[in-house]
């Protein structure tokens, strides 16, 4: 297949990838969408939990203090009854006390009483409300799980679609090239989420995808389209595309050199540094700038 149909077909996959890579992520981070849900219904559970064992609690202070009104009451009573049996002023004197401290006794239970039983009635009501709100809630998640589930199901019918669409595209393709060409989207789908490209265009010498300079012969052999060519820095497909008016090449042909050039500078630079002949210090390149 001639390289330029081959080019012509992987612009095509890129997209057919990007959109399956994408209904794959929305699968991958859908159960996210229900976390707030999930994690309010815990808590108003919790709360609830925890506001119904404070109302036990004050039931049971209130059958206490009913139990305690009751003793008080019939002390009273009883105080009240002996006081047509009494025979002497110091007997009256005692009865009469005790009736007192009944009535005291009643007055202070009755008091304690009345609110526990409001704290009680008040506590009743909120849990009313919340057993109502986590009714509401669970309709809510269950409502949602249910529409979650119909959309991976719409996402995966997709995805199947997509695959179908990737196939066809491929065919005829060198399986070595496809691979590696979905490896790249899916790496380029991590570092920018917004636009993947797996195949960009080398404007002058400049890769259009990472900004590099590329040496002149990588930039001709990509010119000259006798095959497919990866970038050497960001591993993208390459074509080639003619400057536009206006724009200009970084160096001209005669400065860039080639790949192997640049290896042979730094294995020089290497020797250099190993015989102790250069020595490059950080603060030496921190006021380097290096053009883009």
């Amino acid at each position: 297949m001639e390289t330029t149909l081959v080019l012509d077909k992987l612009k095509e996959l890129q997209d057919v990838l990007a959109e399956k890579y994408r209904y794959e992520e929305l699968i991958r981070h859908a159960p996210q969408q229900l976390t707030a849900q999930e994690e309010l219904l815990a808590r108003l559970k919790k709360e609830y939990i925890e506001k119904s064992a404070d109302c036990d609690e004050v039931k049971e202070k209130v059958r206490k203090l009913k139990a305690e009104l009751f003793e008080a009451e019939s002390a009273k009573e009883r105080g009240e009854k002996g006081m047509d049996d009494i025979s002497s002023h110091r007997e009256f004197e005692i009865l009469d006390k005790e009736i007192k401290d009944a009535k005291d006794m009643e007055i202070r239970i009755r008091r304690d009483l009345q609110r526990e039983e409001k704290q009680l009635a008040e506590l009743n009501e909120t849990l009313n409300s919340e057993e109502q709100l986590i009714k509401s809630q669970e309709e809510e998640l269950n409502a949602g799980k249910e529409s979650l589930a119909s959309e991976i199901e719409s996402y995966n019918a997709k995805i199947v679609e997509l695959a179908e669409r990737e196939t066809q595209i491929t065919t005829g393709i060198d399986e070595e090239v496809v691979f590696k060409f979905e490896r790249i989207m899916k790496s380029e789908r991590i570092i920018n989420s917004k636009q993947s490209q797996g195949i960009v265009a080398v404007k002058g010498n400049v890769c259009e995808g990472c900004h590099m300079i590329l040496p002149a012969q990588f930039a001709n052999e990509v010119r000259s389209g006798n095959k497919i060519v990866f970038c050497p820095y960001c591993s993208r497909i390459l074509y080639y595309q003619e400057l536009e008016t206006g724009e200009a090449e970084y160096f001209q042909a005669v400065d860039t050199g080639s790949l192997a050039d640049f290896d042979n500078d730094l294995s020089d630079f290497e020797a250099d540094d190993e015989e102790g002949g250069v020595e490059v210090m950080e603060e030496d390149v921190a006021g380097i700038e290096f053009e883009e």
